[in-house]
């Protein structure tokens, strides 16, 4: 029973994987590994896992189906994939023992029965009629396609996050920068719809949607909203959050906080942070630190004053000046390499560690489309 498709291919698993003898019920969901934390553009390999097993033992000898969304969806938590995936293995007939056998090993164990049972019997029908499990998590059978955002809704929706995140006067600032550049793209726009009119260039693409606005409307956002101790904390006392995990767990439960505060975590061998765990009472600190969220940036913010925070401040400013730089020159021939440095941002991932080698990357190729722009280079109009 392979509950992860990453897991199932390990050396040891297929070292005693038999054709004619092993057979594999197999979870098609896998959870990203580390390499997801240090590589950025990391695609899970969960197809190409599926594939070795099945050239390994045979097609008919592997059963798969995505347990993972159907535990979720139907059971309401991706916890009861396992005993799921127990359920499918055995309606297949590749458990010898009898299913009250398994029912009674539930009882016994006395957590979720109920939740649990259930989850077994799903599994079941997946194995006896997968179709109609697929229909439940799929209903109507339509293609949805998710409508763009408006632009108006990209901007709306983060000029009230900010304001949430630090205060309107902030929201503001964010406000005004992406007018400023809205206002210089469509006086592009118009000027190429005056000249396409003239049938001078009557196959140039309009620029419709306005990229280059959108993409400083998301990424300047992405560098104003950084996530500090002050929006750490914000976010674990919201409302809304603690409303979502009452929803997840029954019974007593209490909550642990894993994390890597600049000021006071260890650090490794290599100078990097070490996260460690927090018990609930860091949620009455988090309560406290959530009304300070004033002081982020002033001459009191003492979480400010870490080269991590300095460095964060630090790219709002340099982001802000080549876009500035960007819009005093633009143009249909540079415009598409405009969009790029401004989607720069898109590749700075991640905290600490992480996130300071993918802004090493980041500040290569930024200085690098900064020199092809001001060398006045012709790229093709971004769509």
């Amino acid at each position: 029973i392979g509950c992860d498709p990453i897991v199932s291919v390990a050396k040891e698993t297929l070292l005693r994987m038999r054709a004619g003898r092993t057979h594999v019920a197999l979870n098609s969901n896998s959870t990203p590994t580390a390499a997801f934390v240090k590589n950025a553009n990391w695609q899970n390999p969960a197809a190409q896992c599926v594939a070795e097993i099945i050239e390994l033992v045979g097609q008919p000898a592997v059963g798969v189906f995505d347990a993972d969304a159907a535990s979720t969806r139907l059971l309401g938590d991706s916890i009861y994939t396992n005993p799921m995936m127990l359920g499918y293995a055995w309606q297949k007939g590749w458990i010898p023992l009898d299913k009250s056998s398994l029912m009674r090993a539930i009882e016994l164990n006395a957590v979720q029965v109920q939740q649990n049972t259930l989850a077994f019997e799903w599994g079941c029908r997946a194995a006896h009629d997968l179709a109609s499990v697929q229909k439940l998590l799929n209903p109507g059978s339509v293609v949805e396609f998710k409508k763009r955002d408006p632009l108006a809704h990209v901007i709306a929706t983060r000029i009230e996050f900010l304001t949430n995140y630090q205060n309107a006067g902030y929201a503001q600032t964010y406000q005004a920068f992406v007018q400023k550049v809205k206002a210089a793209e469509e006086a592009l726009a118009q000027g190429l719809t005056q000249v396409a009119s003239q049938g001078v260039a009557p196959n140039a693409p309009l620029l419709k949607h306005l990229p280059l606005t959108e993409a400083v409307a998301r990424y300047l956002f992405k560098l104003m909203a950084y996530k500090d101790e002050y929006e750490v904390a914000r976010l674990h006392t919201a409302p809304a959050f603690h409303a979502k995990i009452n929803s997840m767990f029954e019974g007593d439960f209490k909550l642990n906080y894993h994390l890597a505060p600049p000021l006071i975590a260890k650090k490794n061998d290599k100078g990097e942070l070490q996260k460690q765990k927090f018990g609930p009472a860091m949620l009455t600190g988090f309560r406290l630190l959530a009304k300070l969220k004033g002081l982020r940036g002033g001459a009191l913010d003492m979480f400010g004053k870490t080269e991590e925070r300095k460095q964060e401040r630090a790219l709002i400013d340099d982001y802000r000046a080549s876009v500035e730089e960007v819009l005093k020159n633009l143009n249909l021939n540079n415009h598409a390499t405009a969009v790029e440095i401004a989607r720069i941002p898109d590749l700075i991932k991640g905290y600490g560690h992480v996130k300071e080698r993918n802004l090493k990357a980041a500040r290569a190729k930024w200085a690098g489309l900064m020199g092809e722009f001001r060398d006045g280079k012709v790229k093709q109009l971004a769509a």
